[in-house]
């Protein structure tokens, strides 16, 4: 009895000991596992990264909480686990979830304040078993550090998409939103962005929504190229202070000097975005008793820069039968006119197909009178981010555009190899000067023929970042289209260029993560609702109930010995 004693006490404290040691050990190591097939938890080196940059107390308010629709609440446990991934890296990340709409008599207010932070709710038709009711959802965060603060999206909205397919494209974002709302917030801004000026280019109030956006991560200011002409030397010193510079739809031809300031800040390393008109077109001129307006071509003394880079833009326009939504006038004039939507094919509606991080996993893209683009054989690497659909074809200018275009009847034996027009391209290299081996239009001490490895993308459409005014001439979201009430995916897209251009190449390739998440046909489970209630409620809870019987009775028939 007293060897049997020992033994026990020996087998006790051998296993405290091991306790004990696997404790230290596992205070020593820290390490998450993700039994996910997809690793939808394994947050990337972006993310860790960033988390580390939280030295104070970071405090998520999550408004996701109470009676959340079924689709909703897949995004509220999604966003609920992925935020206790980024706590369970750095204590100082603090979350919470509320319910805006909890308290009935408070609720008008706090739905009104989260109005004025921006934070807009989404009304979606609840369909249970044939019935149908309406629910306000508040699918948003606010992040606070250090007194700064900022919202964190947590639905994105794709066009034309159910909820469900809503849903499961902002948990493929989850990460993305949330690590990019921490790194704003965490980081100082470092990188600068020159909005170029003094060509013609789109007013402020135009872009008013993407440099907003901008603003939170970069530093931007508006550089004006007119003091070109009476200082060149200063104005090139002063453009090199900036890493990235935004040229956004001129309408106005540039001078031999004023583009070697800008060859000479590309060569010299700089990012560039060039979002160009080659044609001289406005959707606004169409809305006529006429309903038609001329294009014709446009003359900016770019082409011989373009074609030294690697790129030509044409002064044609792309005709694209996947268009963009039109609502015209039909039938009488008056109190009983009426609206059609008709299939604009001067607005081409573009998929991204490329793989790359920089448009990978977006949504449409709408263009407005875009031309078409050629890529030439000059060693920089080129890379088609953005075309029109292989129902296409280019309209040489000038030409008459008439909105009684939505009436024509096309097939596919129309555009015979015609389609797959580059709107949208990516250069990266060592660009040479356009001025290698010219007359320079001002002396320079400093002047480079060949540059710095750098990059730059050319998008032959100047409306792309262009967002429109409402009744009250306030800017609505970028990529919002009034007339039609759909939002395109314009704004994600030109973030993902800035961002790719300066290097934060880590948050893209976040946003373009690959999750597989399965879901339940509706349908389905509808014309089966009780077999399924049987297999997921009644099955489990029989087999306990076996389990419990049979464990219940080898006990009994153990002790009754």
């Amino acid at each position: 009895m007293i060897a049997a004693k020992k033994r026990n006490l020996q087998s006790v404290l051998i296993t405290l000991a091991i306790l004990i040691i696997l404790n230290l050990i596992g205070n020593s190591f820290f390490h998450r596992f993700d039994l996910t097939k997809d690793n939808r938890y394994t947050l990337s080196e972006t993310s860790l990264n960033i988390i580390k940059q939280v030295k104070e107390p970071l405090s998520i308010k999550i408004y996701m909480e109470g009676d959340l629709p079924a689709e909703f609440k897949r995004l509220q446990q999604e966003t609920r686990e992925l935020v206790e991934e980024f706590q369970a890296y750095n204590s100082n990340i603090n979350f919470e979830f509320v319910n805006p709409l909890e308290n009935k008599d408070a609720s008008m207010d706090n739905i009104k304040t989260l109005y004025m932070k921006g934070l807009t709710p989404v009304n979606i038709t609840v369909d249970d078993k044939g019935k149908q009711s309406q629910a306000m959802v508040f699918p948003w965060a606010i992040a606070v550090y250090q007194n700064k603060e900022v919202n964190i999206p947590l639905l994105k909205n794709i066009m034309g998409a159910s909820t469900t397919e809503k849903v499961i494209g902002s948990v493929q974002h989850l990460e993305y939103s949330i690590a990019d709302a921490l790194n704003k917030i965490t980081k100082e801004k470092q990188k600068k962005i020159a909005v170029i000026k003094g060509n013609g280019e789109i007013q402020d109030v135009f872009i008013a929504k993407f440099l907003l956006q901008i603003r939170e991560s970069y530093h931007i200011g508006p550089f004006t190229l007119d003091s070109v002409a009476k200082s060149p030397v200063n104005s090139l010193e002063a453009l090199k202070k900036y890493d990235l510079a935004i040229i956004a739809k001129p309408t106005e031809a540039f001078s031999d000097a004023e583009k070697q300031v800008l060859d000479q800040f590309i060569i010299n390393g700089g990012k560039t975005i060039w979002l160009v008109d080659q044609v001289t077109v406005e959707m606004d001129s169409l809305y006529n008793d006429a309903g038609a307006t001329l294009a014709f071509p446009r003359d900016l003394n770019l082409n011989d820069m373009f074609f030294k880079y690697g790129i030509r833009i044409n002064p044609d326009i792309v005709k694209d039968e996947q268009g963009s939504p039109i609502k015209l006038a039909t039938g009488e004039q008056g109190s009983a006119t009426q609206y059609q939507a008709f299939n604009w094919k001067f607005a081409p509606l573009v998929y991204p197909e490329s793989q790359h991080p920089i448009v990978k996993n977006l949504g449409g893209i709408k263009f407005d009178f875009a031309n078409p683009m050629d890529t030439l054989k000059n060693g920089i690497k080129k890379t088609v981010l953005l075309k029109s659909s292989q129902y296409s074809k280019k309209i040489g200018t000038p030409t008459e555009i008439n909105l009684n275009i939505v009436t024509e009847e096309t097939s596919p034996n129309h555009y015979p190899n015609t389609g797959n027009l580059p709107m949208a391209v990516l250069l990266e290299g060592n660009f040479h000067s356009v001025f290698q081996n010219r007359v320079l239009a001002f002396d320079q001490n400093n002047f480079e023929a060949t540059g710095k490895a750098s990059k730059m993308i050319v998008i032959s459409d100047g409306d792309i970042i262009k967002n429109q005014l409402d009744k009250n001439y306030e800017p609505v979201e970028l990529g919002f289209d009034q007339r039609s009430g759909n939002l395109y995916d314009n704004k994600d897209f030109l973030l993902n260029c800035v961002n790719y251009l300066l290097d934060d190449t880590g948050l893209i390739n976040i946003r373009s993560k690959d999750l597989d998440l399965p879901l339940l046909d509706k349908e389905k489970v509808y014309e089966n609702y009780t077999q399924t209630q049987v297999i997921t409620i009644g099955l489990p809870i029989l087999i306990l109930a076996i389990f419990g019987l049979v464990f219940g009775f080898l006990r009994k028939r153990k002790y009754s010995r």
